[in-house]
């Protein structure tokens, strides 16, 4: 159900989704040799708001950053929620103008001991020189553009309504950067030949169930997991969620341990490509040197030094792309069962979809009246070192 929000923000734009502090420190205490001297750009975050920017500000000494930039752009409905900022010739009452801050030192303001939250609070409050107003803050903008090229490493939380063209700005300029997205996006035209030709892989502390976001005050919470939190802040929950990057971490290199052994009978081939079905990563046979098609969530354990990604099945026309179309020669796999699962299921006519109940397996007639089932997305791999029998 909390995958309907992502649907919703598609269409109405309102993909302001706010990422908890929590998840951040998981996945960027992987990455702290990458930081040092580097400069730093979040360009999808309200400076003070975003926890991105708290993260960074935070531990900017420890990290030892040469620069910190956070940017907002026009209209942001989450600016001067927590922290008011004064700009001269605005009003007192809180616009939602577009406007950056940039870092180059954190110091103990307060004198308590201590770098914290007050101490960047007074230094944005107080320091006229690390804030500034942007046109438009949007990151397709020339200002931020300006500012990008600027940037060593981008880490931020972009629209995921915009995150093809989020992931194809960032390679055009050939940057770091550390971002989280929806997985589907990875069976996008324009984001797989990235993950193929490892120029993109995924992070390593989310691999399986739901991310909660905080969300602006007006964002509907009608769907299952949405709520408010003890300090009011509205939030929803996403499935799915990925981190997505280009820095090196460990578990990349990590060898998956493979501890099945091929058969026919286990492994049934694809009716038109000649791949066998591998339906969960954990089931990929040690000793096959073939092609085989697997989940896209063997990501989670994919590396290069281990396995060969070969390429991915037809692509459809999936919620994150409306208007993708066939990536490449690979047909959409189809493999025949006798019937569907679960405990219901009708026909009506030759199009019809037989949809097992309680399961996401979806049936269509065959020409000759057979079911045949419509897998999932495969991405075809192989391995570069299997097993001998």
């Amino acid at each position: 159900m909390a995958n309907k929000n992502l649907n919703a923000a598609k269409v109405a734009k309102k993909d302001e989704f706010y990422t908890q502090l929590s998840d951040i420190e998981r996945e960027l205490q992987h990455y702290w040799q990458h930081f040092r001297g580097k400069v730093v750009l979040c360009n999808c975050d309200d400076p003070y708001e975003s926890n991105f920017f708290k993260y960074f500000a935070l531990r900017f000494n420890q990290l030892g950053l040469k620069k910190l930039i956070c940017t907002c752009y026009n209209g942001s409905p989450v600016t001067g929620n927590e922290l008011r900022i004064h700009f001269p010739g605005f009003d007192e009452e809180p616009k939602k103008i577009a406007y950056k801050v940039e870092i180059t030192e954190v110091k103990d303001e307060n004198g308590d001991g201590a770098v914290d939250l007050s101490d960047v609070r007074y230094l944005l409050q107080n320091d006229k020189n690390v804030k500034s107003i942007l046109k438009t803050g949007d990151f397709r903008s020339q200002e931020c553009i300006e500012l990008l090229k600027e940037a060593d490493i981008v880490v931020t939380n972009p629209p995921f309504s915009l995150f093809r063209e989020y992931i194809g700005q960032l390679m055009e300029y050939q940057k770091k950067f550390l971002i989280i997205g929806n997985m589907n996006s990875i069976t996008c035209k324009e984001v797989f030949p990235y993950i193929q030709d490892n120029r993109m892989w995924i992070g390593p502390s989310i691999s399986s169930g739901d991310r909660k976001f905080y969300v602006p005050d007006d964002y509907p919470l009608n769907a299952a997991g949405c709520g408010i939190d003890s300090d009011g802040r509205r939030f929803i929950r996403v499935k799915g969620i990925r981190w997505f990057t280009n820095l090196d971490h460990n578990k990349r290199h990590e060898d998956l341990d493979l501890v099945c052994r091929y058969s026919e009978d286990e492994y049934p081939t694809f009716d038109n490509f000649d791949a066998i079905e591998v339906g969960k990563t954990s089931d990929i046979p040690y000793d096959y040197a073939g092609i085989m098609g697997v989940p896209i969530t063997f990501l989670d354990k994919y590396n290069p030094e281990q396995f060969e990604i070969l390429g991915l099945s037809q692509i459809g026309c999936h919620d994150l792309c409306p208007d993708t179309k066939r990536y490449n020669d690979y047909k959409e796999i189809t493999r025949a069962t006798d019937k569907p699962t679960g405990s219901s299921g009708g026909k009506t006519n030759e199009n019809a979809v037989l949809k097992g109940k309680g399961t996401k397996k979806t049936y269509y007639l065959g020409p000759n009246g057979e079911i045949v089932h419509s897998a999932y997305k495969r991405i075809f791999i192989r391995n570069k070192h299997p097993q001998a029998l």
